[in-house]
């Protein structure tokens, strides 16, 4: 009963995880709650993942992360790429991986790709390329480059803790660096030569955003008050225009001068003239009730959409909705979006779709690229906020310069202690948490801004689950299983087997969920067949992180999916050949290298 009730739960943990009605991390904590209730793991069992060194560790990696992204030490790839860069694609895509994936083997990959998107964008915007070019390939170089070191992915922590709560201890900090080296190289010259042939241009960062890539221009308009206009003598937010019509007003010019957000207690008069979002039905709608003019596009005749809405007071930028943000899941409106932040949306772009209309009835998500238009400082501002992710060169001047050195020498300091296990990655790794804050390279609050936290509810709410399995003999009964159906079967291909079906788990779960499954169902089966543990645990370990063939299946290939303009397959048309080719190349060589 005990083996069926686990096997039930985790049926409808991965259809909670399919379905994605709930985010993951709370579906994870629901898992935990049941196992409970139906006596599958004891209370004290249910939390143990709170406790679990692998949980612990990776939180202190994401605010040694967060240490050297704060104090700018990444900041320095800028100057890197353009002096050897080039023009040609495939030579900015070497170059790329050169050093986004060496900085990876330490920092956390999500992490990296939030530092480098804006870099890049700005690269490609003076490069006069396409960042769709190199959007793609930095998220997969990343994860590349993540599974060189024991450290530099969330899922490789936690395959090194169930490795040793499985007893075969935990994974050294190089303990498949030849293995990660090897893949990287072979990933990324295969990125360099098939992504500027597959990918095509879908985005450029130069020109006119507004009206190309976001295809506004019939969507902003300007409005003029005559003097008859009911609307004569009342504020913006005494009309209500802004909240009976879906429309945003995004400048006022009267008499001369022009006005700026906020707008809401500014007076209209006679002859203001209104830089307005919205769709010609709404406009009419005002026409009729509120006897404005619609001016015809005669300024938009000579210059762009975006150079009028820029200005030394003005200006737009894209921002992304980061998958830590307490904005997910809520409307516009109900965020109440432009006073929080002062600034206007005006299109949300979620992959390929693009949303121009209704915005403030559409629930944000992860992913989401907004164009927001608004004053420069409050463009500014938004770089203080953990809630989005500004798509733009970060002010130099919020970042810790001056602590570059010393966060980076204490990333470093951690690697070594652990490497030379003077101390285990747990306690160097808390250790390097405490020093980024004692030399100032972070300030207290920022440790918990740090955090991912979803992930860290995940890992503490699947744990639990893990041992549910195991206590229940249900990871036995499968892995049983597994060796009647391939006890005839080589090693290799039970390697294959193993990997292929993480992969695809992957895909349509998580990479820490297909990990906390499959890992001790692995071992068991190499146990079971006396072939080697180790070689069957890095072959789920790294088909878990190697996550290429959709925008949803890692969180890197997510934050790339908006910004880059892609559409939904390109990441099977790039992702589905590396996903093959590693299947190919990854069990030999874990025969080669550890033995089977």
């Amino acid at each position: 009963m005990s083996i069926f009730l686990t096997l039930a739960v985790v049926f409808l943990a991965l259809v909670c995880f399919i379905g994605e009605w709930l985010p993951s991390d709370i579906i994870a904590i629901i898992v935990s709650v049941l196992l409970t209730v139906l006596g599958l793991v004891t209370p004290e069992e249910s939390i143990s993942g709170f406790s679990n060194s692998a949980t612990i560790t990776v939180m202190a990696m994401f605010i040694l992360s967060a240490g050297i992204s704060r104090t700018g030490a990444i900041q320095i790839v800028n100057d890197l790429l353009f002096k050897w860069g080039g023009k040609h694609p495939t030579r900015q895509i070497l170059t790329l991986g050169i050093i986004a994936g060496s900085i990876t083997t330490l920092v956390n990959n999500t992490a990296v790709v939030a530092v480098f998107l804006p870099i890049v964008e700005n690269w490609c915007s003076q490069q006069k390329i396409s960042v769709s070019t190199l959007l793609l390939p930095l998220s997969y170089i990343t994860i590349l480059g993540g599974m060189t070191t024991v450290i530099g992915t969330s899922t490789s922590i936690l395959a090194s803790g169930l490795s040793e709560k499985l007893g075969y201890g935990t994974f050294s900090l190089f303990q498949f660096t030849p293995l990660g080296l090897i893949t990287f190289t072979i990933g990324l010259a295969y990125l360099a030569i098939a992504a500027p042939r597959l990918l095509g241009e879908r985005k450029f960062s130069t020109g006119d955003i507004v009206s190309t890539e976001y295809e506004l221009k019939d969507y902003i308009s300007e409005i003029i008050i005559p003097p008859r206009s009911p609307l004569v003598g009342q504020t913006l937010n005494s009309s209500r225009i802004q909240r009976k019509f879906d429309v945003d007003v995004l400048e006022m010019i009267c008499n001369g001068v022009h006005f700026s957000q906020p707008l809401g207690d500014k007076q209209l008069q006679a002859g203001c003239i209104l830089l307005v979002r919205g769709g010609r039905e709404d406009l009419l709608q005002i026409k009729n009730q509120q006897g404005i003019e619609i001016l015809p596009e005669v300024k938009f005749r000579h210059h762009s959409l975006t150079s009028e809405l820029n200005s030394l007071e003005e200006g737009i930028a894209e921002v992304l909705i980061p998958s830590e943000s307490s904005l997910i899941g809520s409307t516009l409106k109900e965020l109440r979006f432009r006073q929080r932040y002062n600034v206007t949306v005006l299109a949300i772009r979620r992959g390929e779709e693009l949303t121009r209309n209704r915005l403030g009835q559409i629930p944000l998500r992860f992913g989401d690229v907004l164009l927001v238009g608004g004053p420069q400082q409050s463009l500014v501002g938004l770089q203080t906020s953990r809630d989005v992710l500004l798509i733009m060169q970060r002010d130099i001047e919020n970042l810790r310069h001056s602590k570059a050195r010393i966060a980076i020498a204490i990333s470093m300091g951690v690697a070594l202690v652990a490497a030379l296990k003077l101390l285990p990655i747990l306690i160097s790794s808390l250790i390097g948490v405490i020093l980024m804050v004692l030399t100032g390279c972070l300030k207290p609050r920022e440790i918990y801004q740090a955090v991912r936290w979803d992930i860290i509810f995940l890992l503490a709410g699947l744990i639990p689950l893990g041992i549910a399995m195991n206590n229940s003999g249900a990871t036995q009964l499968l892995a049983d299983n597994i060796v009647k159906l391939g006890g005839n079967f080589s090693g290799y291909w039970l390697l294959t087997f193993f990997f292929v079906i993480t992969a695809l788990m992957t895909e349509i779960l998580s990479n820490n969920a297909a990990v906390i499954l499959l890992l001790p169902i692995a071992a068991k089966v190499a146990e079971n067949l006396n072939f080697n543990p180790l070689a069957f645990m890095l072959s789920v370990t790294f088909a878990a992180s190697y996550s290429f063939m959709t925008p949803i299946g890692y969180q890197t290939n997510t934050m790339v999916y908006g910004p880059g303009g892609y559409k939904f397959f390109d990441f099977f048309r790039i992702g589905a050949p590396l996903s093959i080719l590693m299947a190919l190349i990854i069990p030999p060589l874990i025969i080669f290298l550890y033995g089977l």
